[in-house]
């Protein structure tokens, strides 16, 4: 039984996902995260048999109360039942209604079939051109997949990236030209909403075949984030061999430090970012075939350029070829699958949302058909996300993962935006809050840069960009209690404060996106009237916060069990 236990446990754990969440080779580092550590495991402690029972009642209660809240026994589901389909789990209708969700489900057979084509064609391409380095296909079948993927509308994706590259490699000041990268990088993603079925003026083109997703425009927010890694780091890169000559008193470009590179020695993933290629790397193939590389070309996961080089052309990260762990990935991407489809099958909460169909309903209820919203919207976005990372892990590139926590892993809204999007967020912290001075005395600004960046590039909408301001304003209690009150971490009951603390702040961020992306308006007003406006809604609130807070409690001792290991993702 200790056994089974412990399979499950690493079957789960974040190291299966990716080993960027492994400990730090280096002993030092690992032994001074460990030292950090509660040395002492809580979970046979009778404090935590009461949490394991409280979750016990607790989790099967909350499945109960939103099936019961958007199945056939409630007497709103006449007003909801037109938007469901026939499903082939058990006989039951599937609520297939999101259209974002429904587009790619829909399609998932055929991206496998693409998955097999193209690991397929590149092996059989290597073996009979004896191909050298891997950008040389990514070059040809990426070109050929844009017109797959967009039809003529890929003549509009290439302008962009042609004029992304002559801003990077014919602006000789460093200066101006990251300021003309970001300048046409953001008015790119304007222009596009204004001019995106602009029509060409030329009759084949206009009427000629548009693709697999005619919306180019939407995936076309993924590959300026490739745009401007290949500027910023072709920039970064020539500043440094410019600096490397001055100190060599005069070493000529082609030998000396450029000669270096060419061999270039294993790095980790942090040191990948920063690889010392040579310029002759950052040519208009390798550029191509990064910003269309297939399997990360429509959501990502983001791989910068230099680490995306390194990998491709000189030397692949060795756990990649590990084809147990991407067996690993692969089972935990199924289970996903199937958890969504199990959701799907089992709780229509996407088609009450949409109908607002929660009259009469209690105050638990309605949480619940918000909550298992949101666990949704997290499934919709992972399980993309990991398909394409599994792709690529396929092929020989690995990526970082996108998704680390289960949404419902988190009660920190400063931990939450590291781990969702966890690709996105290394990038924006690579290439805006670092440059911008990072964490220092601009901090707030800073933030403020970073999160008007995402709101933009997520969606070219006012609201959205007084969303990224609001996330920034929602961090400064978190940020300013943190740091009050570590002076007292050492206190026995300091884990108790910050589950109080917690709870607030789990609060705090389901109320936010349930008005955002799940109940909206109405349903988030018809929550808190119930809930504060009732005796029951106010008995809700009180169990639900307790509820909170054990959960806080348990996922506290998860990330020090991690940090025994020598784990700490921050987040």
């Amino acid at each position: 039984m200790t056994n089974l236990v412990s399979s499950i446990l690493s079957f789960f754990s974040l190291e299966t996902l990716d080993t960027r969440l492994h400990a730090p080779s280096n002993t030092e580092r690992k032994q001074a995260i460990i030292a950090r550590a509660n040395p002492t495991s809580k979970w046979n402690t009778l404090e935590y048999k009461f949490y394991a029972l409280v979750f016990i009642v607790t989790v099967p209660l909350m499945y109960k109360t939103a099936m019961d809240a958007s199945n056939e026994t409630n007497p709103n589901y006449p007003k909801f039942e037109h938007l469901l389909s026939q499903g082939w789990m058990f006989g039951r209708k599937v609520d297939n209604s999101d259209q974002q969700y429904r587009f790619f489900r829909n399609n998932i057979p055929m991206l496998f079939g693409m998955i097999v084509l193209h690991t397929c064609t590149r092996r059989v391409s290597n073996w009979a051109f004896q191909i050298k380095r891997r950008t040389s296909f990514d070059f040809i079948f990426g070109l050929g997949f844009l017109v797959v993927a967009h039809g003529t509308n890929c003549f509009k994706i290439l302008l962009h990236i042609a004029i992304n590259y002559i801003i990077g490699r014919y602006i000789t000041n460093r200066k101006i030209a990251i300021l003309v990268s970001w300048v046409y990088g953001i008015s790119s993603l304007f222009l596009n909403d204004a001019v995106r079925n602009t029509p060409y003026g030329i009759g084949f083109l206009d009427n000629g075949y548009k693709g697999l997703v005619p919306r180019w425009d939407v995936f076309f927010n993924f590959t300026l984030l490739r745009m401007l890694s290949f500027n910023f780091d072709y920039l970064e890169r020539k500043q440094k061999l410019s600096e490397d000559r001055e100190k060599s008193a005069g070493t000529e470009m082609g030998g000396g430090v450029e000669c270096l590179s060419l061999n270039l020695p294993p790095l980790d993933d942090r040191s990948r970012l920063t690889a010392p290629l040579p310029l002759s790397d950052y040519s208009i193939p390798n550029y191509i075939a990064y910003v269309l590389y297939t399997p990360l070309f429509i959501a990502g996961p983001v791989v910068t350029f230099n680490d995306f080089i390194y990998q491709s052309n000189y030397n692949q990260v060795s756990s990649v070829k590990n084809y147990k762990r991407t067996f690993i990935y692969f089972l935990r991407l199924v289970f996903c699958i199937l958890v969504m489809e199990f959701l799907l099958h089992f709780m229509y909460v996407v088609a009450v949302s949409k109908t607002k169909a929660w009259q009469g309903d209690t105050p638990f209820q309605i949480s619940m058909i918000g909550l298992f919203n949101l666990n949704l919207i997290w499934l919709k976005l992972l399980i993309p996300w990991r398909i394409f990372r599994f792709w690529s892990l396929l092929d020989g590139i690995d990526p970082p993962e996108n998704m680390i926590r289960c949404m419902d892993n988190n009660y920190s809204a400063l931990a939450f935006w590291r781990a969702w999007h966890r690709s996105y967020n290394r990038w924006v912290v690579r290439y805006i809050y670092v440059p911008l001075g990072g964490g220092g005395n601009y901090r707030i600004v800073n933030s403020l840069c970073v999160f008007s960046f995402v709101a933009v590039w997520h969606d070219i909408e006012l609201k959205m960009l007084m969303w990224g301001w609001l996330v920034v304003i929602f961090l400064l209690p978190e940020l300013g209690a943190t740091m009050y009150f570590k002076r007292f971490q050492n206190q026995w009951w300091y884990n108790y404060l910050c589950g109080i603390g917690a709870v607030a702040n789990i609060w705090m961020m389901m109320l936010a996106n349930l008005f955002g992306f799940c109940l909206g308006k109405d349903g988030t007003l018809d929550l808190l009237s119930e809930m504060f406006g009732t005796v029951s809604g106010i008995e809700f609130f009180i169990l639900s916060s307790g509820a909170l807070f054990v959960g806080s409690q348990v996922m506290f001792e998860l990330r020090e069990s991690e940090m025994r290991r020598g784990v700490n993702v921050r987040c």
